[in-house]
């Protein structure tokens, strides 16, 4: 039976505590200790090191409001198996983790499970819906400044992190009230929209077209928007993904590539992008897929030409592991 009214949550499962969800893990676990809250379970999904320290020492939070924050959940572990049957499910992983994550997750979901993936990428939901036909799938995003200072210590700078989410295409009399009271209660910002895809695919053309040309140039932020090549670049990728999204019924505003370049000003002048770092580390994995893949995927499925990202992403193929078209 498909799912239309809201359900209790008891049990919140964090899968990935890296920057983003280390901060809101972090947040959830911190408020149901303050509150002295024992009806409800917090449980991370980690590994490594900071796992390890987590498991030690609780995470450490910083936060632009607060620092030091001992943030405990009810478990931390590295597998699914140790987690009870789960209520709302914050999906932080990397997108190449995300098939696995998902297959995962299937274990511990009930009828009503809701799961907001709080990762890049314009085609997050049907990824998931490729897997699961169960459950509720807030199609989301998120804006934060985050990321692990050292094993067991999230720190977070500027805005308080946000999530823009809506309702689930699949279900669309799912009633999401329980999750807005959830986290108001957690004292985290959200933001609902009656059409999430708007902001996902406003926040995929900013991070996308920047994301390729700085790795593409190896090149920080502010040395891209200064150039004008680069500059260009970055425009005509944009350009490509906006023309993706209409085709597909996203209608966003007509100023969106202006306001999208213009936006990496608002960055330090050496910011790199997260993919860039990514692919200075010789045989890490990257989200080379998520962007130059995913917008030539699309690209092609809309009948949409997509020049300027084709030539991008098969320059970065031959760097390091990024999968090559």
């Amino acid at each position: 039976m498909a799912p239309r009214t809201k359900g209790s949550i008891r049990n919140i499962c964090i899968f990935g505590v890296g920057g983003v969800g280390g901060y809101f893990g972090g947040k959830i676990a911190f408020t149901l200790a303050r509150k002295k809250d024992e009806t409800r379970k917090v449980f991370f999904i980690a590994r490594g090191s900071h796992l390890q320290e987590i498991r030690k020492n609780g995470l450490i939070l910083n936060t632009s409001e607060q620092d030091g924050m001992v943030c405990r959940p009810h478990m931390a572990t590295d597998t699914i198996d140790d987690v009870d049957i789960i209520d709302l499910c914050l999906v932080c992983v990397k997108s190449y983790d995300l098939h696995d994550a998902i297959i995962a997750l299937s274990q511990k979901m009930h009828n009503e499970t809701v799961i907001i993936p709080l990762l890049n990428g314009v085609d997050i939901y049907e990824r998931i819906r490729g897997i699961l036909t169960e459950g509720v799938v807030l199609p989301s995003c998120v804006y934060i400044g985050t990321h692990i200072e050292k094993p067991g210590t999230v720190t977070q700078r500027g805005k308080k992190g946000t999530i823009l989410y809506g309702n689930d295409p699949l279900f669309p009399d799912f009633d999401t009230q329980s999750i807005t009271e959830f986290f108001r209660e957690m004292e985290v910002e959200i933001q609902w929209f009656a059409n999430p895809f708007e902001p996902i695919w406003e926040k995929y053309i900013f991070i996308a077209s920047y994301g390729l040309v700085t790795a593409y140039s190896n090149k920080t932020l502010g040395e891209v928007v200064s150039d004008n090549e680069l500059r260009g670049l970055v425009r005509k990728i944009m350009t490509e993904v906006v023309s993706i999204g209409e085709r597909k019924g996203i209608h966003l505003s007509s100023d969106i590539v202006n306001r999208s370049i213009e936006k990496a000003r608002n960055f330090p002048f050496e910011t790199k992008t997260s993919y860039q770092r990514d692919l200075e580390v010789k045989g890490k994995l990257n989200e080379g897929d998520l962007f130059g893949g995913t917008i030539i995927r699309l690209g092609r499925e809309t009948g949409t030409p997509t020049p300027v990202t084709e030539m991008v992403y098969r320059v970065l193929g031959d760097v390091d592991n990024p999968k090559v078209i």
